[in-house]
């Protein structure tokens, strides 16, 4: 990937700190899969309480990092239905966490796209640690308008 892709995660995802949960796209095939890196950092808010004295990353975060990147999927496959809108986060099915995510881990995200029809988007995926599977998961998306009136 170019050294414009935080730019790209930027201006595709309204999510900003704490809430950005990828760092990095490294590849893409459109309209088949992507693979994103998230940076796992001890500095992160939800370790304070996640554990005290053995800070796990909440899985629900894993899973939000992973519709993150299937949003980018979204984008990269058809950048005309994507950009100006938002890509909100649908269901979840087959959610396994396999082992846990903990401050310097390097998570790689791998999502493949599996059905677009309109503006539904199903995805399934797998979040590594080194060669290790951390989660996986099956998730779904819409696109939708932004409201006209939201704050920005």
């Amino acid at each position: 990937m170019s050294d414009d892709s935080i730019k790209d995660i930027l201006s595709t995802l309204p999510h900003r700190y704490p809430f950005l949960l990828i760092d990095r796209v490294e590849e893409v095939e459109k309209g088949k899969r992507i693979a994103v890196l998230k940076n796992v950092s001890f500095n992160e808010p939800h370790f304070m309480g996640h554990f005290p004295g053995h800070p796990v990353m909440p899985g629900v975060l894993i899973l939000e990092a992973m519709a993150q990147a299937s949003a980018m999927l979204a984008k990269f496959t058809d950048p005309e239905a994507v950009m100006g809108r938002l890509v909100y986060f649908m269901s979840i099915d087959n959610a396994r966490f396999r082992k846990p995510v903990v401050p310097g881990d390097q998570l790689r995200i791998e999502m493949t796209l599996t059905k677009r029809r309109r503006d539904i988007w199903r995805f399934t995926g797998k979040a590594f640690t080194a060669d290790d599977v951390a989660a996986e998961a099956d998730v779904m998306a819409m696109v939708r308008d932004r409201d006209p009136d939201e704050v920005r």
